[in-house]
């Protein structure tokens, strides 16, 4: 995974420079940080007072919105990037452990979830990052993978763009169900997300049809710890 001076560089305008890169679909950043905040909360929830860890949490857009969706889960985050920490809520932090030392976290989550975060990580190292965010999910525990669809060409264009994204290398989600299938996850399942851009917003209720289809700008997969 990159290093968390790679990262600490952008803590101080990372919401521009990410509202600056999707400004394309019409959104923000904040849009896709609550698009995956609802996905969790009406589709991987299975109760509201649960315990979340935000792996890769960066400067905390994830876990805000998670707390909004789910104000009676306890909300965690982990992130190698000490500055982009810094920049975490007061409110936030009162409530859960935002840190860069896996030793404070706990090894019993309900939900693990890496959004948009492997493919920052290194392609011999992914198993392991897998293995590890597994790893600290409880019994019956899910794992949650946001990431960027290859196959959609706006999302190539947005990654190639991306300040903080010039050293990433996409993941196609054959590859990504492959690492959770060698981590022993069950109920493995793969999800198409976000379709439609601001100007087609009305044509977004049918999005909820349209997990199987590959042109989403984002997949999602889950899978359940044995």
């Amino acid at each position: 995974m990159n290093t968390g001076s790679e990262f600490d560089q952008f803590s101080g305008k990372y919401e521009d420079l990410h509202n600056a890169n999707v400004s394309i679909t019409g959104e923000t950043g904040e849009y896709f940080a609550a698009y995956k905040a609802r996905h969790i909360a009406s589709s991987i929830v299975s109760r509201q007072d649960c315990k979340i860890l935000d792996y890769g949490c960066g400067v905390g857009l994830l876990s805000k919105q998670l707390k909004k969706q789910l104000p009676l889960a306890r909300v965690d985050g982990y992130d190698v990037s000490r500055a982009s920490l810094d920049r975490i809520s007061s409110e936030l932090k009162r409530q859960g452990t935002f840190t860069s030392k896996p030793s404070d976290l706990e090894r019993s989550y309900d939900i693990v979830i890496l959004a948009n975060v492997l493919h920052h990580v290194r392609p011999e190292d992914r198993n392991d990052a897998i293995s590890g965010a597994a790893a600290m999910a409880g019994r019956s525990g899910k794992l949650v993978v946001f990431e960027h669809n290859p196959a959609n060409p706006l999302t190539r264009w947005a990654v190639e763009h991306c300040p903080f994204d010039e050293n990433a290398i996409l993941l196609w989600p054959r590859e990504t169900i492959e690492y959770f299938t060698r981590a022993g996850l069950r109920q493995v399942r793969r999800r198409y997300i976000v379709f439609f851009p601001r100007a087609l917003k009305w044509v977004r209720p049918a999005e909820r049809f349209l997990g199987w289809c590959p042109m989403g700008a984002q997949y999602v997969v889950s899978g359940t710890q044995g």
